[in-house]
């Protein structure tokens, strides 16, 4: 590793292999290197797809300075017989690797767990795929919006009225990516009591079906088949969105009693709301939402944003307005507690990107660069982890069995 790879971090000392692609994979590896882990990540020749997503600048990736960060970036042609002869030279000094395709896809090439296993009996490999690694559909394309589809939670989400919608992130890629993340950790925990690896099989809609643990039991046992509910959440009376006078919506969660009557009296100057039968508990509340969101959103449109927000908090009433990425920018919270850290960029001279959470009090994540550019650190890397000669690796680069930003031929 160069100095600027070196950390002290809680996973320091573990090397990762990252042959993900697009955002569940690569998402899992930012977050082990995010704490500490080398992580090296393999793409194709013409870039992970990532590279392609979201906003340029200066032809870059913004998407990709960020979930590439704090990595190793090796370019490798998988699908030649040399290509993957050179994974297995680096297999004996790797303790994870997360991969992300299609069930079987490594088998084909002869770099499945039980072929890897065979070289080092203590690795562990995290696999991602749309329908897990077994099932009749274990062998259909999925990306995250598809194992969105199949979970349920696609279903519940937007206003009942209309279509399902999505949220504007590839939501279940993160979910999916942060589970196999906590796989590895706890197979790595597992490893020191035995030595033996394992694998970790991350399916997208198992993942995103983990999310809708309210609503299975009651299918199960009432037959409550769950829908979509816009900003309302089903059972929590009041919880929703509301409106201000100058435009914006304000969020406000009073389902408690107490919160209901510190509302109620302090907030609305409305105390007969309290003790009215139908809002006198939080079942009936709930019973009876369509009223008592109609006459909080009477009282919040009254108001300006910045007036509703300072009686809720001189209350402590839990509520906020909804923030853009412009109010999160300005934000004093976000600021003092450095929640966006700008990193210094080769290219692009310095680049916003969220910080590594959790935060850990004695050995926090950090961010050591930004992504780097396809194949970096592919000569390095094969020298130091593969135990390629220069005269080897100048020979696969002539070959064009691997992709190096420095020509060494």
């Amino acid at each position: 590793m160069n100095k600027l790879d070196q950390t002290c971090g809680p996973l320091s000392g573990y090397r990762v292999l990252e042959m993900g692609s697009t955002i569940a994979g690569p998402f899992c590896g930012r977050l082990l290197a995010d704490f500490g882990a080398e992580v090296i990540k393999v793409e194709p020749f013409e870039g992970d797809a990532v590279r392609t997503m979201g906003h340029h600048v200066k032809d870059k990736s913004l998407y990709a300075s960020s979930i590439f960060r704090n990595k190793s970036l090796i370019s490798v042609d998988l699908r030649t017989s040399e290509g993957q002869e050179v994974i297995r030279k680096m297999i004996p000094k790797i303790d994870v690797i997360v991969e992300n395709f299609r069930p079987g896809g490594l088998e084909k090439w002869g770099l499945g767990y039980e072929d890897l296993k065979t070289i080092n009996p203590s690795l562990i490999m995290a696999r991602i795929s749309g329908f897990g690694q077994t099932g009749p559909y274990s062998q259909r394309t999925g990306y995250g919006v598809i194992g969105e589809a199949l979970s349920g939670l696609r279903q519940i989400t937007g206003d009942p009225d209309r279509p399902p919608t999505r949220v504007g992130v590839s939501l279940t890629d993160y979910i999916t990516g942060l589970y196999a993340a906590f796989g590895v950790v706890m197979s790595l925990l597992a490893r020191t009591k035995d030595g033996q690896g394992q694998t970790i099989d991350t399916a997208l809609y198992e993942c995103a079906f983990s999310f809708m643990e309210p609503h299975i039991s009651a299918f199960d046992q009432l037959g409550v088949i769950a829908n979509r509910t816009g900003s309302r959440l089903p059972g929590s009376t009041p919880n929703n969105l509301y409106e201000t006078n100058d435009g914006h919506f304000v969020h406000i969660t009073a389902m408690g009693n107490s919160l209901f009557k510190r509302l109620a009296e302090d907030c609305m100057k409305q105390p007969e709301l309290v003790s009215d039968p139908r809002f006198c508990s939080a079942i009936e509340r709930s019973k009876n939402y369509v009223e008592l969101d109609y006459l909080i959103n009477l009282w919040t449109s009254s108001l300006s944003v910045d007036a509703v927000e300072e009686k809720l908090n001189s209350t402590s009433v839990p509520g906020i307005r909804i923030f853009d990425m412009a109010d999160i920018f300005q934000d004093p919270h976000y600021k003092d507690r450095d929640a966006i850290s700008k990193v210094r960029d080769d290219e692009l001279g310095a680049v916003a990107m969220a910080s590594p959470v959790p935060r850990l009090s004695r050995t926090p994540g950090e961010i050591r660069h930004t992504g780097k550019r396809i194949g970096e650190d592919t000569l390095s890397v094969l020298a130091r982890v593969g135990g390629f000669s220069k005269e080897e690796l100048s020979r696969l680069q002539a070959n064009r069995i691997i992709y190096a930003h420095e020509n060494l031929t």
